[in-house]
């Protein structure tokens, strides 16, 4: 019997990127768990979340960050420092690109913030379902002529097409170690902020230009009835004007209605359990410039 069977690999990966090239669908597909919200929206993601992947010889965890990019107001400056701050805590980094754009230059900003982290660096080619092979190999003969990376993974969070040789790659690249989390975790936030993101998330989807952006979500109640097999959850959604209130809840409360629908059904789904579901719309001016309010809704580096 080999003694390999008993080496066990673990340690941390931090995903960075721009916003919108599928780093929270990638996380999503390697666990095999939707932790991470994910729109066709760029700068969906506001918070670092952790995903854990356990393997029988390893355990891989995951930090799936705000996509980096040109912050220009409060609220999105602190999203960025959420991302640069992975590099002081991962072993290391997992450059994530689009392959049909291949490396634009927002993605050369990425690549040059992580070659200064002095971690090891793969790259995952993500999206190759969109694009052609020939397409997929110009991207991977370039790549070593930008950054020193160790290895590089064509992937499709989507088909899930490579992802095997990604997870494998990533396990071998991690130092010998014990498993940092029990076998049965696979996010380190709590349950308040997987239905907040939820309904962000739905939000997100049902909303046009600025208004995703400058709405919050917080869980005010969440309590289980187990004699009824029901989660009672009762959630603020806060915007900065009273025009957004006004749209969000929609003529005579139906697009309210829709996203309380859509994040309810994906809520029963997670939770493996029957949830009532009450959304409250308020106004809070300007909040994503206003730094309590950045930090009261759990925006802070």
């Amino acid at each position: 019997m080999s003694s390999n069977q008993n080496i066990h690999h673990s340690g941390f990966i931090g995903i960075v990127g721009r916003p919108n090239v599928g780093k929270s669908t990638l996380l999503n597909s390697i666990l095999g768990e939707k932790i991470a919200i994910t729109t066709p929206k760029p700068q969906t993601t506001r918070n670092r979340i952790m995903g854990i992947k356990n393997l029988p010889d390893g355990q891989l965890i995951f930090i799936d960050t705000p996509g980096i990019h040109e912050a220009k107001n409060p609220l999105n400056r602190v999203m960025v420092a959420e991302a640069k701050a992975v590099f002081s805590s991962v072993d290391l980094v997992m450059v994530t690109i689009e392959a049909p754009c291949g490396f634009l230059s927002e993605d050369m900003v990425v690549i040059e913030t992580a070659k200064a982290s002095n971690l090891p660096l793969l790259l995952a080619i993500n999206k190759i379902d969109l694009t052609t092979e020939s397409k997929v190999k110009e991207i991977i003969k370039e790549a070593p002529t930008l950054a020193p990376f160790c290895l590089i993974f064509p992937v499709s969070a989507i088909t899930r097409q490579g992802l095997d040789a990604l997870i494998d790659g990533i396990k071998n690249m991690l130092p010998r170690g014990p498993a940092y989390f029990p076998p049965d975790m696979i996010t380190d936030r709590t349950e308040r902020f997987l239905v907040a993101e939820t309904i962000r998330e739905k939000i997100m989807l049902h909303t046009h230009e600025e208004l995703p952006y400058s709405s919050a979500v917080s869980v005010d109640t969440f309590k289980e009835d187990e004699q009824k097999n029901l989660l009672i959850i009762a959630a603020t959604i806060t915007v900065e004007r009273e025009s957004q209130k006004k749209i969000i809840i929609g003529r005579q409360g139906t697009l309210l209605k829709k996203i309380g629908t859509d994040a309810r059904i994906e809520l029963e789904k997670f939770f493996g359990t029957r949830v009532y579901l009450s959304l409250f719309v308020r106004v809070r001016h300007n909040w994503t410039r206003a730094e309590k309010w950045i930090k009261e809704f759990g925006y802070k580096n």
